[in-house]
């Protein structure tokens, strides 16, 4: 049995403790959480510790997986628990994962753990379809839409405000440009030509729903490039009309065959998702059984999707993946 821990406790935490408990080959060992311990009530009857115990518990633990935000929790946390265990993250701020991966590579190099980064459906799964799109299609352009969906991700970046209480935000593609791709037109497509982001935010009593707005518009990396919306809303309103975490998204690779280069493939990978946690959580849990075998195997150091073989991901084992699926 792999022994998994988990390192937060919000809703990507909770996916990935009912992904564990229905992995056949796993046992999830502790939830560790900032929180008081004690005030902390978990799915499931795993025990449930102080952040700082999981560094008293490494002989215990095969893999950690880190369920953090990109905004303000991975970039130390990976790199900390890295330097004694094992593993998996689901970093999506896309312009800072050469520096995050430079980070955690360090970290791993020290009692030669394995860490995987970035690991999810994009960035992960929707990663290795544009790498396999380029590879197979070399000749070509890709696209990649997201949403109508809750960003987790965008979510968190908004709750990390000053003055906010809570907020939902939803990242919307532009059905045009979805359709100029469908009919091999090859859209030549800048960033707000692809999506909108729509946010519906709930703020304190007294907060300066201007600043807020601006802060949220202009912040770097999540909505300074989009056409962004800002709704401020009750909480009752959030709680009603926005409790699901819905998702999804389609990859194209767009490409020409033959000798002249004038057959048209076209490449589509779609993704629809009734809990956009819970499957980011399904993927951390397979690339965590991927880290386990890589680590008994004597790998160490930083990988992404791009560095781990299909086969490690799955339950089964190489001959009967040859037998059944291939």
């Amino acid at each position: 049995m792999i022994k998994i821990g988990i390192v937060g406790y919000g809703n990507l935490g909770k996916g990935v403790e009912s992904a564990v408990i229905n992995s056949k080959d796993m046992e999830l060992i502790g939830i560790f959480t900032r929180r008081n311990p004690r005030d902390l009530v978990v799915q499931s009857d795993t025990k449930v510790y102080a952040l700082d115990d999981a560094f008293n518990m490494k002989d215990e633990i095969d893999v950690m997986v880190m369920c953090g935000g990109s905004a303000n929790d991975l970039l130390d946390q990976t790199p900390a628990f890295a330097k004694h265990f094992n593993v998996i993250d689901s970093f999506d701020t896309h312009a800072r994962i050469p520096e995050h991966f430079a980070n955690v590579d360090a970290a791993s190099q020290i009692e030669k753990t394995v860490s995987i980064i970035s690991v999810g459906w994009d960035p992960g799964l929707f990663s290795v379809q544009r790498l396999y799109g380029q590879a197979v299609l070399p000749y070509g352009n890709d696209y990649t839409f997201w949403g109508k969906g809750v960003s987790q991700g965008h979510s968190d970046a908004i709750r990390r405000i000053e003055g906010v209480v809570d907020a939902r935000q939803y990242t919307i593609p532009v059905e045009a440009a979805l359709a100029s791709v469908r009919n091999n037109e090859d859209p030549v497509l800048d960033t707000r030509q692809k999506h909108t982001r729509e946010c519906y935010v709930v703020i304190e009593d007294g907060a300066d729903a201007k600043q807020i707005e601006d802060a949220i518009v202009n912040m770097p990396n999540y909505f300074a490039d989009y056409d962004t919306t800002v709704h401020f809303i009750s909480m009752e309103e959030l709680q009603r009309d926005h409790a699901g975490i819905p998702h999804g998204g389609v990859v194209f690779r767009s490409g020409k065959t033959g000798m002249n280069l004038d057959t048209h493939q076209l490449i589509e990978y779609k993704l629809e998702l009734d809990s956009n946690p819970e499957f980011t959580a399904s993927v951390l849990v397979a690339y965590a059984r991927a880290a386990y075998r890589l680590h008994k195997d004597g790998v160490y150091g930083c990988k992404t999707v791009f560095d781990i073989a299909p086969g490690l991901l799955h339950e089964q084992d190489g001959e009967t993946l040859r037998k059944h699926l291939l």
